[in-house]
């Protein structure tokens, strides 16, 4: 298989044991919230358009978050590491918001509750994650690369 530029001298891979369980449970995410959130906008959006439209920007999270931990490159480890802090950040706020004012997301979302409904697994995996991530950078970023490399 053909590497991309970025790619080119990434060295070991990061999915391995723990890295491919998270890419996994990314995509199973990924596939559960973009199904959940494409049958709630089609049959109801009007009824809760905060909780449906928070629904779909769980799975575009989930759905880049699972291809920046699977694509080997500095540009990509980034995108990682922000997508996953902005889905820990989405989970602590919306799972707050649905505990103190349980009207305003009276329709779940992937995050109410602090996932819930996903047995808590959206809580404790972007953990998970960035514990991952810190443990196994890619070989430019332990370096220090410059900012705009996207070469690994």
């Amino acid at each position: 298989m053909r590497k991309s530029l970025g790619e080119a001298s990434a060295g070991p891979r990061r999915v391995s044991g723990v890295g491919r369980l998270l890419i996994v449970v990314y995509g199973v995410l990924a596939l559960a919230a973009t199904g959940r959130s494409f049958v709630q906008i089609v049959r109801a959006f009007d009824e809760a358009p905060l909780a449906y439209s928070l629904s779909a920007l769980a799975a575009v999270v989930y759905i880049v978050a699972t291809i920046a931990l699977i694509r080997r490159s500095a540009l990509w480890y980034r995108i990682a590491w922000v997508t996953i802090s902005f889905e820990l950040f989405g989970v602590v706020v919306v799972g707050t918001l649905s505990l103190l004012d349980p009207a305003l997301f009276q329709h779940a979302t992937v995050w109410s509750i602090y996932g819930s409904g996903y047995l808590f697994i959206p809580l404790f995996l972007p953990l998970l994650g960035m514990w991952w991530l810190a443990r196994h950078p890619v070989e430019g970023m332990a370096r220090g690369a410059s900012a705009g490399s996207d070469r690994a």
